[in-house]
């Protein structure tokens, strides 16, 4: 919104002078609730235990009814976060401009029914237009801790799934012009054929409305200022003139990456084309909306072994056709690596055969021939990662590779250990891989603002190659044999899996090319990487460019 348009904060810094999130606020009024003392006999006695159905149904009636008449201070004071819960309330009415609310509830569920589902039918109004504004919530009933009543469980969501805390809703004139984003082609990209590009479009219209030549209209949005990132709209009450801005992206590959991620949850994925490093696709399947192909910061798996071997190479401490015997076991500094389970091994093992079959002592066996910063030099200076300075169009994470001693050398090399990645850069490092050349991603042409890119001295042509041979090794009768048979052209690509503590599954990530498309993706809790992350890889490269 422009300069002057009143924002109320959603979340609140009074939830921290009171005692936090959750039940803490709520001790503080519990007097006021009938928490307190029940005559000279001493309190009363608090209820345990979930909340009844009969309670679930009256503190929910209760607190639509106050919400709906516009109370925010009474419908607060139903949730087990009042001082959080008010500013929210009160801006739904106020720098929202939102009114005529109707709740409706869904049938309860979840434990003892405490969980309900609800619909919201209302109006914006400003200005003397009026849109209507509807959607989907549920909260949670639960027991207050101290006093013993049936409270909502607050949380910003409750209000509207996409409010997180610290968000404000504002409506007036848009901060910034809607634009057109078109393809490589000039086909039209919206959120709604392509539900993934929904937040990257909103990001393109922050950086490029302005220069796109449009004029802004009148919106309901939510801003957020604690994540710093575009404002989502809601309602648009008064169109403006969208400006158009040309991305790299294929409607094709899109179109592929939106439907294989929509199989697995959690999953995210990036495609680049590696002789020009544009990005073709990129597409999340999340519950928490966030661009994890582009901002996630996990560890890739053994698809760090791309990096890792052309360390070995580059360093020379081993080629392709050099031993890289692959144990049992592998101990560094008092910790001892394992392989996957059925993993045979392989004591007169080349370094290309440990890469194919994904033999994780083989490169923890070299922690002792590299140096602390050997994998960070090479992650930085072949593959221009881990050094802050990627500008694709849109916020993206550019991977970090830290000088790790002790364990962590030997972690990092298997892609644990300090290593973090996004599906984008384990995509680059593909394309690298594959041309010898780091071209750094880019979602909008160079020219739309003259941004200066990220750049690096490649690869060898020796080292290339030798990259290039193992990859179609692993594509071909290695661990990515399955997922990448019946694919024509020129193919490559490396499996992984990364274990997380808390996690009943590894992370399953997979990379891969095919003649100029390479694509990388991740899927946290999926397994190993031909679990999940590689069907969605072969979609992309099977839809090419």
């Amino acid at each position: 919104m422009r300069k002057g348009v009143k924002a109320t904060v959603i979340g609140s810094v009074f939830a921290v002078m009171v005692g936090g999130a959750g039940y803490g606020a709520y001790n503080v009024l519990s007097s006021l609730h009938g928490g307190g003392p029940a005559g000279s006999g001493g309190p009363a006695p608090v209820k345990t235990g979930p909340p009844s159905a009969s309670e679930v149904k009256e503190t929910t009636k209760k607190f639509f009814a106050a919400w709906e008449s516009g109370a925010a201070v009474s419908a607060a004071s139903y949730t087990n976060n009042d001082a959080a819960a008010e500013p929210v309330l009160e801006s739904y009415g106020g720098a929202g401009h939102i009114g005529k609310v109707k709740i409706t509830p869904g049938a309860a569920s979840g434990t003892g029914g405490a969980t309900v589902p609800f619909t919201v039918h209302a109006t914006v109004s400003y200005k003397g237009t009026d849109k209507p504004l509807t959607y989907r919530s549920r909260l949670t009933v639960v027991r207050g801790e101290t006093t013993g009543r049936a409270l909502v469980d607050w949380q910003p969501s409750v209000v509207h799934p996409e409010l997180k805390t610290g968000d404000t809703f504002v409506t007036g004139e848009a901060e910034n012009p809607a634009i057109e984003a078109v393809d490589r082609n000039g086909s039209v990209l919206t959120k709604e054929k392509y539900p993934s590009l929904g937040p990257i479009i909103d990001e393109l219209r922050a950086k490029y409305g302005d220069k796109a030549g449009g004029t802004p209209g009148i919106e309901l949005a939510i801003r957020h200022p604690v994540a710093d990132s575009a404002d989502t709209t809601l309602v648009t009450l008064e169109k403006g003139e969208p400006g158009k801005v040309r991305t790299t992206l294929s409607a094709g590959a899109q179109a592929a990456a939106e439907q294989a991620v929509t199989k697995y949850s959690e999953s995210s994925v990036v495609a680049v084309q590696p002789s020009t490093g544009q990005i073709l696709a990129v597409a999340n399947n999340r519950n928490d909306g966030f661009n994890a192909a582009f901002l996630g910061q996990l560890a890739p798996g053994s698809t760090m072994k791309i990096i890792s071997a052309a360390t070995l190479i580059d360093n020379d401490i081993t080629s392709m056709t050099g031993a890289a015997p692959c144990p049992p076991t592998a101990t560094w500094q008092s910790q001892t690596f394992h392989n996957l389970e059925g993993l045979a091994p392989d004591e007169k093992a080349t370094l290309a055969g440990s890469f194919a079959r994904s033999c994780n002592t083989a490169f923890v066996k070299f922690a002792d021939s590299v140096k602390v910063d050997s994998l960070t030099k090479e992650a930085e200076d072949r593959f221009g990662l881990g050094r802050d300075n990627w500008k694709t169009g849109i916020p993206s994470f550019d991977g970090s590779v830290p000088a790790s001693g002790g364990p962590d050398t030997a972690a990092n090399l298997i892609g644990q250990g300090q290593v973090q990645m996004s599906p984008l850069n384990m995509a680059s490092v593909t394309a690298t891989a594959k041309t010898g050349t780091f071209r750094q991603p880019v979602l909008v042409a160079q020219s739309l603002d003259d941004r200066q890119l990220a750049t690096a001295k490649g690869l060898s042509a020796s080292t290339s190659a030798q990259l290039r041979a193992m990859m179609n090794r692993t594509a071909t009768s290695g661990t990515a044999a399955g997922i990448m048979s019946g694919l024509r052209g020129s193919i490559g690509a490396k499996t992984g899996s990364a274990e997380v503590d808390g996690q009943s599954r590894s992370n399953s990530w997979f990379t891969g090319y095919r003649d100029d498309v390479a694509a990388a993706a991740m899927t946290q809790d999926g397994g190993h990487g031909i679990d999940a992350a590689g069907p969605i890889v072969r979609a992309v490269l099977a839809a090419g460019g």
